[in-house]
């Protein structure tokens, strides 16, 4: 098993704070794989909020003690514990789950999660299973451990995106269909961190298992651009930002954001923005 987790003022005791609106008590993040089950027995819960979400296997929960029917919870569902409710929740190893979760508290936890749409009728709800939650979950988990300035309102703001993503999921992903939001947001999730790089959407639907036609379709009516245009905007995103806050010449900085022939990336950049990177330049160093 394989833990990683952070409390705040390193206190592991459940807390109620009504001095702010919303406080990040612990967060942390559980990959069962060697520990036959990993349990949590709570019979009569805990102080605060807990939102836990179930990345990959599943989660055997217990909703109205171990004398009630089980539920099993599968990837891509949240689930939210209030102050009080029973909790009593198994993860086995052959199921090879990973779990992450927050615990919180505040004076206005209640008015926040209605203003969000956070379902206020039961524990279970599926959100899609978006790599940005595990991503925000992780930051929270640094940002508790580092103890940097000002971490105690940032991992506040990071679980209000947390709350805006469910919210978004819950307005949008049901209309578009939860497996293809799920893809769109995979692929702007790989986009983003290789847009620099050689990218082929034909390999890149068929790793997918997807067809071609089918992603392009599915992208745009999402996001009202297609792949290539959304990767297009990145580099050329990119691009402006070095050439306002570098010294690079235009080959470094077309290299930097994906391509090999400053004369095409210039082409583009002009087609793109409006004036060539020489100009754009000038333009934003007032010279």
């Amino acid at each position: 098993m394989f833990t990683n987790v952070a409390y705040l003022h390193n206190s592991l005791n459940d807390m109620v704070d009504t001095s702010k609106s919303l406080v990040v008590t612990s967060c942390g993040y559980y990959r069962v794989h060697s520990r036959p089950v990993v349990s949590t027995e709570r019979p009569t819960g805990r102080r605060d909020y807990q939102l836990l979400y179930i990345a990959k296997g599943k989660g055997h929960f217990y909703f109205d003690g171990l004398q009630g029917k089980e539920t099993i919870i599968t990837e891509g569902n949240m689930v939210l514990f209030r102050p009080g409710e029973i909790q009593f929740y198994y993860y086995y190893a052959p199921e090879k789950t990973e779990v992450y979760w927050v615990h919180f508290t505040g004076r206005m936890v209640e008015g926040i999660l209605d203003n969000y749409e956070i379902p206020n009728n039961k524990n279970v709800f599926y959100t899609g299973n978006s790599p940005d939650y595990a991503w925000l979950y992780r930051q929270i988990i640094q940002e508790l451990q580092l103890c940097r300035q000002n971490y105690e309102e940032l991992i506040a703001i990071t679980l209000r995106h947390i709350f805006i993503m469910i919210n978004r999921y819950i307005k949008e992903g049901k209309k578009s269909g939860s497996d293809i939001q799920n893809e769109i947001d995979r692929a702007t999730h790989y986009f983003n961190e290789n847009y620099n790089k050689p990218l082929n959407i034909d390999e890149y639907a068929e790793s997918r298992h997807m067809s071609t036609c089918w992603f392009i379709r599915s992208f745009k009516q999402i996001l009202k651009v297609t792949p290539m245009q959304y990767i297009l905007s990145l580099r050329m995103a990119n691009a402006q930002s070095l050439l306002e806050t570098t010294e690079y010449n235009i080959s470094e900085i077309a290299e930097a954001v994906g391509y090999d022939n400053a004369l095409y990336f210039s082409r583009l950049f002009h087609k793109h923005v409006g004036v060539s990177p020489s100009e754009y330049r000038k333009m934003r160093s007032g010279r």
